[in-house]
Order: structure tokens, then sequence, then C-alpha cells
């Protein structure tokens, strides 16, 4: 283990941390906080807690766009296995690395629905037209026409609000959500330990077991759900 520039000289692991980064740091208890409890997903697949994540992605909206990310989760306890750094900065990659092909898929089913009401917008605002033109034409010479040739432009036009909306305000969002989960899925990820506890406090902490499936000797299995209650 080393400490790396800005770990306040604690015992760390994990990868190193680029110059001049922007850190987020989180404070946990057990590293298994960080990750929903419910997903029975395998490590590298779990999905990030709700509050850790509203958590990450609200420290990283606050910094600068261009800004090189890294993440310190400030453990309390020792160090358990010597590749819980690493299985925790795949899981939380994978996280975000999904979150970003969600929001692109979302992206990308937005501008389907903008250029199909594009296409049903222009066809109403033409059809609106002509009809009021044509209405107007039979009630030549008559106020009540040209009200009712106002009344078909302006609804024609109320008809283009959806696509406008969409190409003009909806998409940017949704894709700066796509950029920031790339960079969240590619920062470095370190562990700071902060406090000794028992020695053997990790062994009831995520990840028990290895990417390799190796389990800490002695340790006894998981309980189920049922087995707890």
């Amino acid at each position: 283990m080393t400490s790396p520039s800005g770990t306040h000289d604690k015992p760390s692991a994990g990868d190193p941390l680029p110059p001049k980064c922007s850190v987020i740091e989180v404070h946990v208890g057990e590293l298994k906080q960080l990750f929903n409890a419910i997903d029975p997903s395998p490590f590298r697949e779990k999905d990030l807690d709700p509050k850790a994540e509203e958590f990450i992605v609200g420290w990283a909206k606050n910094l600068p766009r261009d800004a090189t990310l890294a993440l310190v989760v400030d453990l309390d306890r020792e160090a358990g296995l010597p590749d819980e750094a690493a299985v925790l900065r795949d899981a939380i990659h994978e996280f975000f690395s999904q979150r970003a092909q969600a929001y692109r898929q979302r992206l990308r089913e937005l501008l389907r629905v903008g250029r199909t009401s594009l296409v049903i917008g222009l066809v109403a605002l033409a059809s609106a037209i002509a009809l009021g033109d044509f209405l107007a034409g039979l009630m030549k010479g008559s106020r009540i026409g040209e009200i009712v040739r106002e009344s078909f432009t302006i609804g024609g036009w109320v008809s283009m609000w959806r696509p406008l909306e969409i190409f003009l305000y909806d998409w940017w969002p949704i894709r700066d959500e796509a950029r920031l989960s790339d960079r969240l899925a590619a920062m470095p990820v370190r562990i700071r330990y902060l406090n000794a506890k028992e020695p053997d406090a990790w062994k009831g902490d995520w990840p028990a077991v290895s990417p390799r499936g190796e389990r800490a000797a002695g340790e006894a299995q998981p309980r189920t759900l049922d087995q707890a209650s």
C-alpha cells in the first residue's frame, strides 16, 4: 500500500491519483454501503446505492467540466483482500458505463420522437394554414374570416411546440449526463483506510469474496435474507 499525494499519509490502496485532479471524497464505514443492498448481481455489476450515486454525481457536477476526476473512498477499517480496491474500481466503472449507455439510448429515443413529431407538426402546420386560407377565402371581406385564418395559423404553430422543445431544449441535458457518466466511468478509484478496528473487520464487508471466488479462511458462508430474519 502507498499513500499518494492528497491522502493525508493514511494507508491506501488502488489507482494512483493524477496530479491536479479534482478528488471526490466519500466516507463510509463499510464498502458495501456504497452499493444497493438488494441487488443480487455479481460484484462488478452491482448498482450503486441511490444516495451514493446522487452524492458522487452531484459533487462531479459542481466541478469544472474539463477537470480530471478521481474518487477517494475513506473507509473506517483496515485493508482486507489485496484486490478489493480493484474490485471496487471495476464495479464503479461498470455502473457509470452502463449509466452512460442508458443515457445515450434515451437520447436516441428522444431524437427519434423528435423527428416523428417534427414531421407531424409540419404537416399539421401546412394543413392549418391551407385550411385557414380556404375558409377565409369563402368569407372574403368578413372580419370573421380573418379571425378563422388567424386561429388556424396559431393552432398550426402550436402543433410545432413538441418538436421545437425537443430540438431546442430537451436533448442537450441528456447528452451532458452521458458525458459526465463517461468521465466517472474512467476516473481512478482509491481506498483510504482511516481507522483500524478489529483485525478481521473487513470480513463482514463487501466484497467478502474476491473476483476469483476466494473466500477468507474460516469465514462463514453468507446468510440469506430468510436466514437473517
